[in-house]
């Protein structure tokens, strides 16, 4: 696994009066490896792990931007997306970016698929199906958005976080 952490230069310090005192730009990447797999097979215990882990550092990075009341929501995003990259990609290759600049979250995961994820309704009696209806209920919370890149390999999520 690999992250790298990027801190621009940090703007005019916030007002005395705004709490609480957030940072106002922050970047983080991290990439790492799956297991390549075909059609229906099962994920591997590895690589099912790295959602854990990624819930775990997005949660990290929020405490360390003083944005501990978003944490939880930030870790379910990630957890949704960083799920279907891990799912059903058809590659080996998984980048989470994590970018705060003023008072908008950007959390993007990259696959090497180009297959477009969709939100569909599922069955009554689905144990899956519903992280990208939990991603959409979150960004229209935050005032956020979500979407695909055009070539399909990223998926990303927009929240408004507030910031100084």
């Amino acid at each position: 696994m690999t992250t790298t952490s990027v801190r621009p230069p940090q703007a005019a310090p916030c007002p005395a009066a705004a709490v609480p005192r957030t940072r106002q730009f922050d970047a983080m990447r991290t990439s790492f490896d799956i297991s390549p797999r075909r059609g229906s097979e099962d994920v591997p215990e590895r690589d099912a792990q790295r959602v854990c882990a990624m819930r775990r550092l997005a949660r990290a990075r929020m405490t360390y931007c003083g944005l501990d009341a978003v944490a939880d929501d930030v870790a379910l995003v990630v957890s949704e997306l960083v799920t279907n990259a891990v799912k059903h990609s058809r590659g080996t290759h998984i980048t989470m970016d994590l970018r705060l600049h003023g008072a908008v979250l950007r959390i993007a995961v990259r696959d090497d698929t180009s297959r477009l994820p969709q939100i569909r309704p599922p069955g009554p009696d689905a144990e899956s199906g519903r992280g990208l209806i939990l991603v959409k209920g979150i960004a229209d919370q935050y005032n956020g958005s979500w979407g695909v890149s055009a070539d399909g390999t990223t998926t990303w999520c927009t929240l408004t976080v507030g910031s100084c």
